[in-house]
C-alpha cells in the first residue's frame, strides 16, 4: 500500500479539527494554550488536527508565527492523530515554503486553500497547485472556500488535477452548492476525500460519501462532532441524525459573526482561551456573545462551566 493510500484510509470517517490560534491579551501568540487545546481535542475525540486554516486567523500571521504554530502543534500532537496544517496563502511563494515547512516538520498532510483576493482563472489555479503538488512527496487536501476567496475551484479543474498529481487526495468543500459536492466525487472518483467545511452539511456530505468534516464547531464541542461520525462510522444512523440536529443551533450562532471570532468568544465563555483576536478581526457584540452563552447552557456536558462564568 502506497503512502498516499494509507493516510486516505487514516483519514476517512473522521472530524478533523482546524484549531484556533490562542493570542495572548498583548496580541502574541498563547503556545501554552495552544498545547493544551490540542491536548484537549485528542482527549476529547477528535479524529486529527489542523492548524492555521479559516479558525486559526492566517492571514494575520506572519510567515515566522505561522511555521512555529505548527512546530508547536506537531509537538503537542506527538503522533496520536495526523496533523494536516494549513500551508496555502495568497502568495504562491509562501504557499510554497510553507508546504515545504510540513513536510521537514513530520506533517501527514496539508491543506492549501484557493488564493484568496487575486482571483486567479482556472487555469492558473491549476497550474498553481500542480506547482505545489509536484514539489513535495506529501499528500495535500485542497481547501475551496470561494466565500473567503472570491473564486470557486471548479468540479473540471479539481478532477484534472485529482488525475495528474497523485498526491493531491481530497478536498475541504467550504461550499453551499450540494450539487458541486456531489459532482466532485463523480468526477475525482469515489475514493477521493470530500471534507465538509460547512457545518450544516457535514453530516449530509457523510451520506454521499464524504470522508468527514473539517468544522469550526469542533473546536467549542469536539466530542459531538467526532461522536457524529463515530455513529456513522458503526452504522448508527439514528445517533449521527440526533447529533446532526442536536448541533444545529449550535452551528448556527457560531456563524453570526465572521469566524473564528464567535468560535473564540464561545471559548473563552468555557475558559478555554482568551478571546482575543488580532485586528481587523474583533470579537463579537455583547448581544452576540450573550447569545452564545445561552446557546452553550443547552449542551448538559459545558453546562455548569457555562453558569459558573
Amino acid at each position: 500500500m502506497s503512502v498516499y493510500e494509507e493516510i486516505k484510509q487514516r483519514l476517512r470517517g473522521v472530524s478533523i479539527v482546524p484549531v484556533i490560534t490562542p493570542f495572548n491579551e498583548n496580541g502574541s501568540i498563547d503556545f501554552t494554550t495552544l498545547e493544551n487545546l490540542i491536548d484537549w481535542q485528542i482527549k476529547s475525540g477528535s479524529h486529527a488536527i489542523s492548524v492555521c486554516g479559516t479558525s486559526g486567523e492566517p492571514s494575520s500571521l506572519t510567515i515566522e508565527e505561522r511555521v512555529s504554530v505548527m512546530e508547536a502543534a506537531m509537538k503537542a500532537i506527538d503522533g496520536r492523530v495526523p496533523f494536516l496544517p494549513g500551508t496555502g496563502s495568497t502568495n504562491h511563494d509562501e504557499t510554497m515554503y510553507l508546504t515545504k515547512k510540513a513536510v521537514e516538520i513530520g506533517a501527514d498532510a496539508a491543506m492549501v486553500i484557493v488564493p484568496y483576493y487575486n482571483k486567479p482563472n482556472q487555469g492558473a489555479l491549476y497550474k498553481h497547485y500542480k506547482t505545489v503538488a509536484d514539489s513535495v512527496d506529501l499528500p495535500i487536501i485542497v481547501y475551496n472556500i470561494p466565500g473567503r476567496t472570491a473564486v470557486n475551484l471548479e468540479v473540471d479543474t479539481l478532477a484534472k488535477l485529482s488525475k495528474d498529481c497523485p498526491n493531491i487526495i481530497g478536498v475541504k468543500e467550504s461550499n453551499k452548492d450540494f450539487e458541486h459536492v456531489n459532482r466532485v466525487l463523480l468526477n475525482c472518483g469515489r475514493d477521493f476525500l470530500l471534507f465538509s467545511g460547512i457545518e450544516l452539511l457535514c453530516y449530509p456530505m457523510l451520506a454521499i460519501g464524504g470522508a468527514g468534516s473539517i468544522s469550526a464547531t469542533a473546536n467549542v464541542v469536539p466530542d459531538k462532532v467526532a461522536e457524529m461520525h463515530n455513529a456513522w462510522n458503526k452504522g448508527d444512523l439514528k445517533r449521527a441524525q440526533d447529533l446532526h440536529y442536536e448541533l444545529m443551533p449550535l452551528n448556527d450562532v457560531l456563524f453570526k459573526d465572521t469566524n473564528p471570532a464567535p468560535v473564540k468568544a464561545a471559548l473563552g465563555i468555557l475558559g478555554k482561551i482568551s478571546p482575543t483576536l488580532r485586528m481587523p478581526m474583533d470579537i463579537p457584540s455583547k448581544e452576540l456573545k450573550a447569545e452564545i452563552k445561552n446557546v452553550l447552557k443547552n449542551y448538559a456536558d459545558i453546562n455548569e462551566s457555562v453558569t459558573n462564568k
